[in-house]
This record gives C-alpha cells, sequence and structure tokens, in this order.
C-alpha cells in the first residue's frame, strides 16, 4: 500500500505521519522539530528528519506562473540586528552584498509563488529562473530597478518601480511578492531561527507550498498526492 509512496519503509506509525502533515499545514508561521517531537512523543532528530522528507515531498510540485508577475530577491540568514549596531556607528550592510543567502522568487497575482535558493543575483541566473518559471509570452514583469533584471527585460514585457521615489505607482508594485518573504522570514526569526544553506530549499519549498495551496484543504491535497 505505501510502496513508492513517502511512508514506504517507514519506522514511524502511519498516524504520526498524518498528524505531523496536519500540524504543518496548520502552521502559519510553520514549525519547530523540537515542538513537533512534543506533540508527537518522539524523538527531536525523527522529528526533524520526519518534516524534512514531508518538505522534500512538498518541493516535487510544479509551477508555471502567468499573468502579471511580481519578481524579487531577498537574503535569508543571520540574526535580526539593529540597523546600527557596529562598533564604528555605521549602518549595518543589508540585501544584496551581504553573506546571507540569496533566494529569487516570483508570484502570479491572486496565483502562485516560486522561490528558489541561487548562488548570485546576476543578470543571467535571474533569467534563466524566469524563463523556467514564467510563461514569459504571456505575462508581464514588474521588479525594482535593479540592473540584474535588465536581461530578463529584453525578453518579455517589462515595468519598474522606482522605490527611492515611491513605494508604490498604482498596479507598479511588488507588495505580493514582499508580503511573501515576510511569511518567510516570520518561519526563520518565530520558529527555526537557523538553518544551512543545504536545507533552505526545503524550507523554501514548504513555504511556497502552504503559500500557493492556501484556501484549499492541504492535508487532503498532500495526501492524496503523496500516495497516488
Amino acid at each position: 500500500m505505501t510502496h513508492g509512496t513517502i511512508f514506504h519503509g517507514t519506522k514511524i506509525p502511519l498516524q504520526k505521519w498524518f498528524l505531523a502533515i496536519a500540524l504543518m499545514a496548520n502552521a502559519k508561521k510553520s514549525l519547530s522539530s523540537y515542538q513537533l517531537a512534543r506533540d508527537l512523543g518522539m524523538k527531536q532528530k525523527a522529528a526533524w528528519c520526519l518534516m524534512m522528507a514531508i518538505r522534500t515531498e512538498m518541493g516535487k510540485d510544479n509551477v508555471l506562473l502567468q499573468g502579471v508577475i511580481e519578481a524579487d530577491e531577498t537574503y535569508i540568514g543571520g540574526k535580526r540586528r539593529k540597523d546600527y549596531d557596529r562598533e564604528d556607528g555605521e549602518p549595518r550592510k543589508r540585501g544584496r552584498g551581504t553573506a546571507k543567502d540569496a533566494v529569487l522568487g516570483a508570484v502570479a497575482r491572486g496565483g502562485h509563488v516560486i522561490a528558489q535558493l541561487v548562488s548570485n543575483v546576476t543578470g543571467e541566473t535571474i533569467s534563466d529562473f524566469i524563463n523556467r518559471f514564467v510563461n514569459t509570452e504571456d505575462s508581464e514583469l514588474i521588479t525594482d530597478q535593479y540592473r540584474g533584471y535588465n536581461e530578463i527585460g529584453k525578453e518579455m514585457k517589462h515595468e519598474t518601480l522606482n522605490r527611492s521615489e515611491k513605494w508604490e505607482a498604482g498596479d507598479i508594485h511588488t507588495n505580493t511578492m514582499e508580503g511573501f518573504w515576510s511569511f518567510v522570514k516570520r518561519a526563520w526569526y518565530g520558529q527555526h531561527h537557523h538553518y544551512s544553506t543545504r536545507y533552505t530549499p526545503l524550507y523554501l519549498a514548504e513555504a511556497c507550498y502552504k503559500y500557493n495551496y492556501r484556501e484549499t484543504n492541504i492535508f487532503e491535497k498532500f495526501l492524496t498526492e503523496s500516495i497516488t
């Protein structure tokens, strides 16, 4: 019955698997392995492995965005700090140029989101990302004025916003994408506090999956897809 599924060969009772899936699906700010271990009465390491298996399955979801697409990048890692907390009094560097993990994201307004760990945010990387996950022929891209988006802007309709002058100019904004980044970072600061670059894609997969199917029964959807 479980052959070829996420549950194949597991020593963990299926009831605990189902409870773990339900708890993760309903945790808006994600869930720590320590909390899940307490909830299910199991060791933390076993709970962590179970959660990573669920995130891996979530990462198999296929997404192709179309329509009005907002794209942006963010940086994950480190601790929440004050803007001015260095000994020399200079502002701490944020965003591009930090040592944090770089993540590219794109979201279709009223639709799905995709986010992916990248090694850099050059024009080539951004162009490859957009071409992979967006139907460029039937979509309009909205970004900030970072020059890394210029290359993909030659391939599809592209509008930019100038954040130094105005945060939102009518429909030219990336508020939807910014909202998703807030969702990702609340999980980082509120629950996980740290995860290595090696596992960043899996935590992003969980965030995307829960965002994309937030108006459906995620538990039922996940269970149905994982056993078929």
